[in-house]
């Protein structure tokens, strides 16, 4: 599967952009704040219905403009982990417009229900923001293990959106009934035994996936530290010692207090090491760099060949790394691949075994193709 033709209309500071891509390796070229990142923004669009950085749709529109338009036009492909039936070319199209609902279509057919399109157009995106992985509390970590299985698993994404919707339900209870004498726990019950087999499910799906990630994981970190350090993961859930329905049942009383469930797969952890030690605490940035790169890359060969946008990666990385980076993305083993960046000479280190690259300059929301060899 790889992404053959985007066309852009409005979107950000992409005012119009119509663009072929080759099946290997595209990079975009230019100074800061000039669009590279956005037009990666417009391909995430496309996986996931929704921008990768604001929430909401209407501030992606250009300013000054009412309507964005982004499409893309795909060849379907040895997808290993799409949830659809695969056709020779699909078109994928979003249309934004102020003060309205987006559509998003498959071909001609809106879709009635954005959740459908998750996993038809499997994708990785590395970018700086990364970086709240480890910064950041451990909704975000459970974040990276919701995006990874239900790109996967359309099962996994519809109990995971009922288990929150559910969740949300019980969390407004507590907060109603938090100052009164008379509870109706009747209703908590009613809730906890729909919340139960779904928490248990997740966390079932979760504990396999961490057991199968981290191996690739460990594989990808590795070849970019040169292995002169050894790295783990470990999955930490209230499921793995104890009772959920009891929990529940215990903790009523206090949730009322504090407004909200303590209790559940939303409070599940992933603990990122560096040798036996938090990676948070000791690793240095370069190392933190390298950990997170290898999680994204190990996300990518879980889930077969999806699109990878590799936004801004060589930061703060020593040579060695970088030219190790180089050498993997290069390989066969990963698909479609964009890629941004400032330096020209590390696009010219990937580019040289790519014959059929494209490379693309981008200044101030204007986009040209500067190499094309097929």
């Amino acid at each position: 599967m790889f992404l053959r033709e985007l066309n852009i209309l409005n979107y950000k500071n992409i005012r119009e952009a119509q663009l072929g891509f080759a099946e290997k390796l595209n990079c975009f070229v230019g100074l800061n704040g000039q669009g590279k990142t956005n037009i990666l923004d417009a391909i995430y669009l496309l996986s996931f219905a929704k921008s990768a950085y604001n929430a909401t749709d209407s501030m992606n529109i250009t300013h000054g403009e009412d309507m964005a338009m982004v499409q893309g036009a795909y060849s379907m492909h040895n997808s290993q982990c799409t949830m659809h039936n695969e056709e020779e070319e699909i078109l994928i199209s979003c249309g934004i417009k102020r003060g309205q609902k987006k559509q998003f279509r498959l071909g001609k057919k809106d879709y009635k229900r954005l959740i459908d399109h998750i996993g038809l157009i499997p994708l990785v995106m590395v970018s700086p923001q990364d970086g709240a992985l480890i910064e950041d509390g451990s909704e975000e970590r459970r974040r990276f293990l919701d995006v990874v299985i239900s790109q996967c698993s359309k099962t996994y994404l519809e109990q995971l959106s009922r288990y929150n919707a559910l969740l949300k339900q019980r969390n407004t209870l507590l907060k109603q009934y938090a100052e009164q004498e008379q509870v109706p726990w009747d209703l908590f019950e009613v809730l906890e035994m729909q919340m139960v087999p779904l928490a248990e499910y997740i966390y079932k799906e979760r504990s396999v996936f961490v057991e199968q990630f981290i191996p690739l994981f460990q594989e990808m970190y590795a070849e970019i530290s040169g292995g002169k350090e050894t790295v783990g993961l470990q999955y930490i859930s209230q499921l793995s010692d104890r009772n959920l329905p009891e929990a529940y049942a215990r903790t009523r009383q206090r949730d009322l207090i504090l407004g909200w469930t303590s209790q559940g797969i939303h409070k599940d952890e992933i603990e990122m090491l560096l040798g036996e030690y938090p990676l948070k605490r000791v690793g240095s940035q370069g190392q933190q760099k390298t950990y997170l790169l290898a999680m994204k890359l190990a996300q990518a060969l879980y889930l077969g060949k999806p699109i990878l946008l590799l936004d801004d990666i060589f930061d703060k990385l020593d040579s060695e790394r970088v030219e190790r980076i180089v050498r993997l993305v290069n390989s066969d083993r990963f698909g479609q691949i964009f890629i941004t960046d400032t330096d020209r000479q590390h696009l010219t280190d990937i580019l040289r075994p790519n014959p059929e690259a494209r490379v693309f300059h981008v200044e101030d929301g204007v986009v040209q193709c500067v190499m094309h060899n097929a």
